[in-house]
């Protein structure tokens, strides 16, 4: 199995971060499959799948190339910079990396990525890199960049759910379920991957955790500083269903309240609250802050946002109003 050693600096220094690129190239795996994972990707690939085709029937090279560069079991690395170690970058500076990669190192990734000899008209050319680089910059601009707000959000929303539950059960809950295959095995091991390969000490080393919304993950790292795992966050853009208000829990909260504790599965922002509830900016506000002095939701700022979600208290309300009276037969979402 893939299995990183990890010591107590590294621990320390982790972080999650956002990267425009990661989404994107994710993004590129999903229209490479061409299948859905949930109904919000189903419409997403429903709007840009045959423009993506018609782009890389007129252009086979590319097509050759970026299904090369997404191997069997690897991505050729120079798809997949890591994140540097101060600060977000935008996406035009992480896509001039992918365009600035020598065409010696874009043949070797690729070697490594197919797990044997590129085919030729590949190896015989030097704008790799540029070709992979324009296919990024399209999917961004066309695909990603309209529902970027979205999708940062929720990022946002993943990562204030993992800190959680890092500070309340440690690192075994926060990543076990980052992605199939990665598992924290205690002792400073982190196993990222089924693959049977040596362990890998990156002690001292930065490690970064990269949400993406579609049903895929990779690991990254540029040696010996910095190293990434990218994994697929919860609630991507599926979009959330309006769960039926039990009864009971409508009397005593009102319905409009009791609607907004059970969208609070997870972190939302008020904005998102708004958007499934159809109710106003002013009224959501108003519920949150009763929420809030009964201590059945909290608030944590993670970016620009602020997001909301429930407390033990909370959940244990909601979850006795699910099981019904005596734990049976109650109403469910």
């Amino acid at each position: 199995m893939g299995l990183w050693r990890i010591g107590v600096d590294t621990l320390a220094r982790s972080r999650f971060a956002v990267s425009p690129l990661a989404e994107t190239l994710a993004c590129v795996k999903t229209l490479e499959r061409g299948t859905s994972a949930h109904p919000g990707e189903r419409a997403w690939l429903d709007a840009h799948l045959p423009a993506y085709r018609a782009r890389l029937d007129a252009d086979p090279v590319t097509a050759l190339l970026i299904k090369a560069a997404l191997g069997r079991r690897w991505n050729a690395d120079f798809l997949t910079p890591t994140p540097p170690v101060l600060g977000d970058l935008t996406f035009q500076e992480e896509v001039e990396r992918v365009r600035e990669t020598p065409p010696e190192a874009v043949r070797a990734h690729l070697l490594m990525a197919l797990e044997r000899p590129p085919p030729a008209v590949l190896s015989r050319r030097h704008d790799l890199a540029g070709r992979a680089a324009d296919l990024l910059e399209w999917v961004w601009t066309v695909t990603v960049l309209p529902d970027w707000p979205r999708r940062r959000r929720a990022f946002e929303a993943d990562t204030v759910a993992r800190a959680g539950r890092l500070g309340r059960d440690g690192w075994a809950a926060a990543l076990d379920d980052l992605r199939p295959g990665t598992r924290w095995l205690g002792g400073g091991r982190l196993r990222i991957n089924v693959h049977d390969h040596p362990p890998r000490d990156i002690g001292g080393a930065q490690l970064f955790f990269v949400p993406v919304t579609a049903r895929t993950g990779w690991a990254s790292w540029e040696e010996p500083d910095r190293y990434a795992l990218i994994y697929p966050c919860a609630g991507p853009l599926a979009g959330a269903e309006r769960p039926p208000v039990p009864e009971a829990l409508g009397r005593l909260l009102g319905p409009a309240r009791a609607g907004v504790l059970l969208l609070l599965d997870g972190p939302m922002s008020t904005t998102q609250l708004v958007a499934l509830t159809g109710q106003g900016l002013g009224s959501v506000g108003r519920h949150l802050k009763v929420l809030l002095d009964a201590r059945l939701v909290q608030r944590r700022r993670a970016g620009r946002s602020v997001l909301y979600y429930r407390t033990a208290a909370g959940d244990a309300l909601v979850d006795a109003q699910r099981e019904g009276p005596s734990g049976a037969g109650g109403a469910s979402r």
